[in-house]
């Protein structure tokens, strides 16, 4: 059993940017996300898109905004349970709450702070009749190790940035890397689409578009997919992974079944003090939630953090008053009044 005082459901920007909030508070944090790495849709679906309405920052890239405010939050010691979906909670005798996740891990807190963004993501498969077959015998869509991949055959599709920094990552891993896109241009930055031309051109990545992947075959496992480009006839390409990289499509999962307000695939909260659920002492900030007025940024989320912690502090201290410290003059010290190095186990999280 994982014990902390808020277990935090989504590891995105809201997610993290509330350990620190907490961190002020001298309140320790757990976070549970689905995806195997901290960081949300900023990390996962777009890393190198500039975000430009976060405070002090003109412009920032998505995926540096996640390294900013993992660095910020690191002090406090958070832990994670990654790769896990929060599937089940259960409210204790005495008011606290166990979470458990798809894979059995048993989380208890007073405290439950939803900030799971616009939900769980679940990976946005092609249209190819056998495809579940090869699922994890070949067929994935996330790369969560890349020494999976040393010295195989790989085709990787999509356009977006994950196909393209992938298929250049992987160009020194693989032993092959294919890269098939249904459209002759790519969504994905533009330093990545040149660099995947580079590469192609060094004869280190196989670029075959406009064409789609069609097919899949093998015995045991994958051995190669069927491409159809378009206009000619389809052609069969060995290869030991198939990876379809189309994103990820967000949905509220499990937590809809948790007996909360639901409005417009979002759940409802009180607004007015501290984002609270119909259940009290769980709460919902940043973009899963909903309220009259809401605005989906991100900027929104933290404000959201904020005031949550505040609330938070009250049903874990009840009767004991805080008072408020601007980090102007307090700073920002650890749990035994010390800045100290996050542990390994929590670094390696953060990488």
């Amino acid at each position: 059993m994982i014990k902390t005082d808020i277990l935090i459901i989504g590891a995105g920007p809201t997610g993290l940017f509330t350990v620190f909030e907490a961190g002020l508070l001298k309140l320790k944090c757990h976070l549970i996300d689905a995806l195997p790495q901290a960081g949300g849709q900023c990390t996962e679906l777009y890393p190198k898109k500039p975000i430009y309405d976060i405070p002090a920052y003109p412009e920032i890239l998505a995926g540096d905004l996640t390294l900013k405010l993992l660095e910020q939050s690191k002090q406090f010691e958070p832990g994670f349970t990654l790769g896990e979906r929060a599937e089940t909670i259960e409210k204790q005798d005495d008011g606290s709450f166990i979470v458990t996740t798809n894979k059995g891990t048993k989380h208890q807190a007073p405290v439950v702070a939803i900030a799971g963004g616009l939900g769980s993501f679940e990976p946005r498969k092609p249209l190819i009749d056998n495809i579940a077959d090869y699922e994890d015998k070949g067929v994935e869509y996330m790369i969560k190790d890349p020494e999976l991949y040393r010295n195989k055959k790989v085709v990787i599709a999509g356009g977006g940035d994950s196909a393209l920094d992938w298929s250049i990552f992987l160009s020194d891993v693989a032993s092959e890397v294919t890269l098939i896109h249904r459209r002759n241009e790519f969504r994905g930055h533009l330093d990545s689409v040149e660099k995947v031309q580079e590469l192609k051109n060094l004869g280190k990545i196989n670029l075959i578009t406009p064409a789609e992947v069609t097919g899949i075959y093998g015995d045991a496992g994958v051995e190669g997919v069927v491409v159809s480009p378009t206009d000619q006839d389809p052609i069969r390409l060995e290869c030991d992974h198939f990876i379809p990289l189309f994103g990820l499509s967000p949905k509220l999962g499990p937590i809809a079944d948790w007996g909360l307000e639901i409005e417009k695939n979002a759940i409802k909260v009180d607004n007015a003090l501290d984002y609270q659920t119909n259940i009290p002492g769980i709460f919902a900030i940043g973009d899963v939630n909903i309220y009259p007025g809401k605005l989906k940024l991100i900027l929104c989320g933290f404000h959201e953090a904020t005031l949550m912690c505040q609330s938070a502090y009250q049903i874990i201290n009840p009767g004991k008053r805080y008072v408020l410290k601007y980090t102007t003059v307090a700073g920002v010290d650890g749990f035994d009044g010390t800045r100290k190095e996050a542990p390994k186990a929590v670094v390696k999280a953060f990488e």
